[in-house]
């Protein structure tokens, strides 16, 4: 990613005037501007609901780090949809960055930003030593004149272990001066003599390169307003001053000058917003180079760039994440950034065999599925068996920054085998449940990857992609009010394997119903979901449970089995009146996936859930968090 200067060379001048003997002028102006081009990326792009969320453009710097041993370093910080990365350091254990980066920041958006050290001795994927989490909110109000504070880096493998420090600052500007700061970038570059004034026919000049035809017509009315000692020239602090308020109030630019996107005209804060950004000349330190979606993808080497050149996988968020890539990138809700789901590498290319073609699946149902049976039962009793605990530490440290270890209710020399670790009960208060002692507020049933969809049809548009796969075909043949669900509202819980594997009761009622369905262990992954060559959530092990409720009508809660499951366990048994946030049951070895089915009209599920799930993109949730508000109406 370059970083240009403010100033072309003459020789551009020459050559726009060659190129371009009628229009020399105006072409100059272009090429100028764009010559400050970036690749436009979500950094530049802006969407406030409204202009009291906007609490400024943050300049953040990665000044330096202390760390305990001596290696090659870089950092990244990463914050919402983006993820920025600094260059890489000398061979020190106390490396030097100061590379910087600007960001919107909103009051109701993502400002928790974490910010990960990588050594670099690894050939194909450098090794995350320590990270931070800054809250650049509240950061901005307690930070010293300086806006440098140093933050402890935690090992990720146990968030009470220090690793070393990080220096960082931050600063913050408000609208005003984002706009006037703007103003003065562009007209710089049109002041050719460098006397800091315009005349009259290059400001009638630079109007016209905005491509503004009304505003055109009131050059000469803008210039007298900004002239207002008339002598005839207009200084640049004047015109900055002018443009500022005339892009309050009727905007000058209907695109932007830099990346050349229309701009909407009815929506000015974001228009400066995305102009600073785009336009951003830096201070002249070393700029963080971005366009990534987490830290992991940041700091891979150059084996991960010559396979994303050769086009052996994608790098997105959505469908294409986990149909056909190597990585899963889901957004966390609670820290509202986007993360990467650890996968083996091994298992990737296996699921994709046998999930993404025909032949695969050919296999699978000529006998594969009785072997995939066999292989799970042994699987489960190897889990159950004392010398599984020994596999604990190596689980561990595969998730090493995904499983949080505080939270669990009993230390580790507890668990004697390796399911009791993986079907491990938390601290009571470890997952706080939203609106208790409101009923008609619906929350989240696992700590999972969640998809909301209003409709069936809904889901095979954006995520099921099994021809096979209805209502009916969910519930089965043994549930006598399956078509109340008919059109109803469905909810995904994919648990992955470093999950917190027990499940909780969504709302609140009676159980009314618990049916067995014998099936498949296919993987419930996106791999094999979103495949069109078979159908895991119609086909695999499952049980039906049907929740009778005040509020919502009724809840169809579907377990299902996977890949290297051997059993769904329930601790809760038909005829029981449960709390919503009460634990339902547990899955052992292999990751699963719960769905729950509401009736149609029966609740408004949560907008960012169903915003997410419509660009294919899981959300990561906890227990209790909100699911959905009760539409209705009570019986």
């Amino acid at each position: 990613m370059g970083h240009t200067t403010s100033k072309s060379t003459s020789s551009d001048n020459s050559d726009a005037s060659n190129s371009e003997p009628h229009h020399s002028y105006r072409h100059r102006i272009k090429h100028k501007l764009h010559l400050h081009h970036h690749r436009t990326t979500a950094s530049h792009r802006s969407n406030l609901n409204t202009h009291d969320d906007f609490a400024g453009i943050a300049l953040v710097t990665l000044v330096s780090a202390e760390m305990n041993f001596k290696d090659k370093w870089l950092a990244c910080v990463s914050i919402g949809e983006q993820t920025f990365r600094t260059h890489v350091s000398q061979q020190t254990n106390k490396p030097v960055w100061k590379s910087e980066k600007k960001f919107i920041l909103e009051k109701n958006g993502a400002h928790i930003a974490k910010v990960s050290v990588f050594e670099t001795n690894r050939l194909s994927k450098n090794n995350l030593i320590g990270y931070c989490e800054i809250d650049f909110l509240k950061f901005l109000s307690q930070v010293s004149d300086s806006g440098t504070e140093v933050f402890e880096l935690f090992d990720p493998s146990s968030s009470n272990t220090v690793v070393g420090k990080i220096c960082v600052s931050c600063s913050i500007e408000d609208p005003i001066e984002i706009e006037k700061s703007f103003a003065r970038r562009i007209l710089s570059i049109v002041d050719y003599n460098g006397d800091g004034n315009l005349s009259f026919s290059e400001f009638s000049e630079l109007i016209n390169a905005f491509g503004n035809k009304l505003a055109a017509k009131k050059t000469e009315e803008l210039f007298k307003a900004a002239d207002e000692n008339g002598d005839g020239v207009v200084s640049m602090d004047e015109l900055a001053l002018l443009l500022a308020l005339q892009q309050e109030e009727e905007s000058l630019i209907n695109c932007c000058p830099v990346c050349g996107e229309l701009l909407e005209i009815s929506d000015k804060l974001n228009s400066v917003i995305h102009m600073s950004l785009c336009f951003d000349e830096g201070t002249g330190n070393q700029v963080m180079t971005g366009g990534f979606l987490t830290d992991t993808q940041a700091s891979y080497g150059w084996m991960f760039k010559l396979s994303e050149w050769t086009h052996v996988s994608s790098y997105d968020v959505g469908l294409n994440s986990g149909s056909s890539a190597s990585h899963i990138v889901v957004f966390d809700r609670l820290k509202k950034r986007l993360v990467e789901e650890i996968i083996d590498g091994k298992i990737i290319l296996s699921m994709r065999a046998i999930y993404q073609s025909k032949l695969g699946l050919g296999i699978m149902d000529k006998g594969a599925k009785e072997i995939l049976q066999s292989l799970s039962e042994k699987q489960g009793k190897k889990m159950n068996s004392v010398e599984s605990a020994k596999d604990i530490p190596a689980f561990l440290e595969f998730f090493k920054d995904q499983i949080n270890l505080d939270e669990v209710k009993y230390p580790l020399d507890h668990f004697k085998t390796f399911n009791d670790f993986f079907t491990r009960e938390l601290k009571p208060g470890a997952r706080p449940i939203v609106g208790v002692g409101r009923d008609d507020v619906a929350v989240c049933a696992a700590d999972c990857r969640l998809m909301a969809f209003r409709t069936a049809e809904e889901s095979l548009r954006f995520w099921i992609k099994g021809k096979k796969f209805s209502i009916q075909g969910l519930l089965g043949n043994n549930i006598s009010c399956s078509n109340a669900f008919v059109n109803g509202t469905l909810v995904i819980f994919r648990l992955a394997p470093q999950d917190y594997h027990r499940f909780h009761f969504p709302v609140s009622g009676t159980i009314e119903q618990i049916v067995d369905i014998p099936g498949s262990l296919y993987t419930v992954n996106p791999i094999a979901v979103n495949s069109k060559y078979c159908n895991v959530f119609t086909e695999n092990k499952r049980a039906v449970s049907i929740i009778s409720t005040a509020d919502f009508g009724k809840v169809a809660y579907v377990a299902i089995g996977a890949t290297m499951v051997g059993s769904i366990t329930f601790t809760k048994k038909q005829g029981d009146y449960v709390h919503k946030g009460d634990e339902f049951g547990y899955f052992s070895f292999g990751g699963s996936t719960v769905i729950c089915v509401f009736e149609k009209d029966s609740i408004a599920l949560d907008e960012d859930l169903l915003a997410n799930s419509a660009r294919s993109l899981e959300t990561l949730v906890s227990v209790g968090m909100q699911l959905g508000v009760s539409i209705k109406k009570r019986v």
